[in-house]
């Protein structure tokens, strides 16, 4: 239960932390489409760790194998299988925690639920399980070109620094051009020193990514129960360490009245448009062609080089000292795996209102 997401296009992932290997099978990915394998391993670069100083030292190179659904580069429209094999995984180094619980962490509740856990990295509930989501993404993203719609996102907080600007005034593209993946040069140097302390401290820090879908035409979604951004929140909030969602105007926007808060239409040509996008690009659970936009928060990375209060299987109290190799903010890895399930949602829903063939 609860390993496969989407409708039409359907992921089932699998694989532990320090397990022999991680993957996901596609299901539903129509015939046809050039599986771009360059630009699967670029997005998987993106978000392996060992990146840089404020990032998890494990070195890991990520690279995948296509086992099944491709031929002579092209999807077959049969399941995809891709898979991710483990190499740098030092269990050792979570011996320590064998019967202990470690806080804010899954340690208690997968005990509780299942009655036996993988305590080694967390197992299933690593943050490692995400490498897979990120390939299954990347060919989300391939079909989601395919209909000119792109998919960005950046980080635009860490602690209580601030990126203010709106994504409309930044270009995205620039910030794959600094470590902590912000697109404003000034605030990623004060980012990067923030985490970079933050490490020192023994410490760790949370942050916000937003994210943008441009291109998404209008119609997509669904006017009840599965509205459009009811699923881009439930694929944000099923990523490890996230704590909040919002889209469009979110928690601002109980600040302005109806009047400042609507969106006025106009014509422009053969298309109807928004004056503001207040809506975030969705009314109704339904897009309506305008960017969709949203913010995602994460919280402190639970695993801290401090020692802390606990207990153990047994009941009794003890004392847990962080051991291991860890981010000191997760944010900065992040931005592809947000990018990565929002391509999910909208390749999803935009099977759902076409046939299941590359038109």
């Amino acid at each position: 239960m609860g390993n496969s997401f989407g409708h039409l296009f359907r992921i089932h992932t699998y694989g532990e932390s320090h397990g022999k290997a991680l993957g996901v099978i596609i299901d539903g990915c129509p015939a046809g489409l050039v599986i771009d394998e360059d630009f699967i391993q670029a997005e998987l670069d993106r978000r392996k760790p060992g990146q840089s100083k404020i990032t998890t030292q494990r070195k890991e190179a990520d690279e995948f194998e296509i086992v099944s659904g491709v031929f002579e580069g092209k999807s077959t429209g049969t399941p995809i299988s891709i898979i991710i094999r483990n190499e740098d995984q030092k269990s050792k180094d979570y011996s320590h925690i064998a019967d202990k619980f470690r806080p804010s962490h899954a340690d208690y509740t997968f005990q509780a639920k299942y009655g036996i856990r993988d305590y080694r990295g967390g197992g299933r509930s690593s943050a490692r399980e995400t490498v897979a989501r990120v390939a299954a993404g990347a060919i989300a993203k391939l079909l989601l070109k395919h209909y000119n719609i792109t998919v960005a996102a950046y980080v635009s907080q860490v602690g209580s620094l601030k990126l203010e600007t709106p994504y409309q005034q930044l270009d995205l593209k620039s910030a794959e051009e600094n470590i902590v993946r912000c697109p404003d040069q000034e605030m990623a140097e004060k980012m990067i020193a923030l985490i970079d302390q933050t490490r020192l401290d023994r410490d760790t820090i949370g942050g916000i990514v937003t994210g943008v879908i441009q291109g998404v035409p209008a119609g997509l979604g669904e006017p009840v129960f599965d509205k459009l951004h009811a699923e881009i929140g439930k694929a944000m909030l099923s990523i490890n360490a996230v704590k909040g969602f919002e889209y469009g105007s979110g928690f601002e926007g109980v600040k302005l009245n109806g009047s400042a808060h609507n969106d006025a239409f106009y014509s422009e040509g053969n298309e109807v448009k928004t004056r503001t996008n207040h809506s975030g690009g969705i009314q109704g659970g339904i897009s309506n062609g305008e960017d969709i936009y949203f913010n995602v928060a994460f919280k402190p990375v639970a695993t801290i080089m401090q020692d802390q209060e606990s207990v153990n299987e047994a009941g009794e109290s003890i004392t847990v000292s962080g051991k291991g190799r860890h981010d000191p903010c997760v944010v900065p890895r992040a931005v592809p795996i947000v990018e990565a399930m929002a391509a999910l949602v909208i390749a999803d829903y935009l099977l759902i209102s076409k046939s299941n063939k590359i038109q």
